[in-house]
């Protein structure tokens, strides 16, 4: 199991989504939140069953109710590893937004 962290521009991405569907009917919201937390868990129990969706190593994972990509990183080795979460974004949102996110990650860590 690898560890998680959140880059505050997905938790970001998270509010904003979620408070949408929200404001689209009540309870979708939360319901985009219970889907979300169940693919990040899945990230989090088998990183490795994602596609690698660019250079750097970054993965994507589809949520199957709305149209929304995770994607993410795979950092350190073994017991040390951690999954971080770059973007959670539209599936119609341009791919420069999460690679901005790769370049900005590799500068930070």
């Amino acid at each position: 199991m690898s560890r998680l962290l959140v880059l505050p521009s997905a938790e970001l991405d998270i509010r904003e989504a979620a408070g949408w569907y929200e404001s689209e009917e009540d309870g979708l919201g939360g319901r985009f939140v219970d889907e979300l937390r169940h693919i990040v868990r899945r990230i989090s129990d088998l990183p490795s069953q994602f596609p690698d969706v660019g250079r750097g190593g970054v993965r994507r994972a589809l949520l199957k109710r709305f149209p929304y990509a995770v994607y993410f990183l795979l950092r350190g080795e073994g017991n040390e590893q951690a999954a971080v979460i770059l973007a959670v974004l539209h599936q119609r949102r341009s791919p420069s937004v999460w690679k901005k996110r790769v370049r900005d990650e590799g500068t930070m860590g």
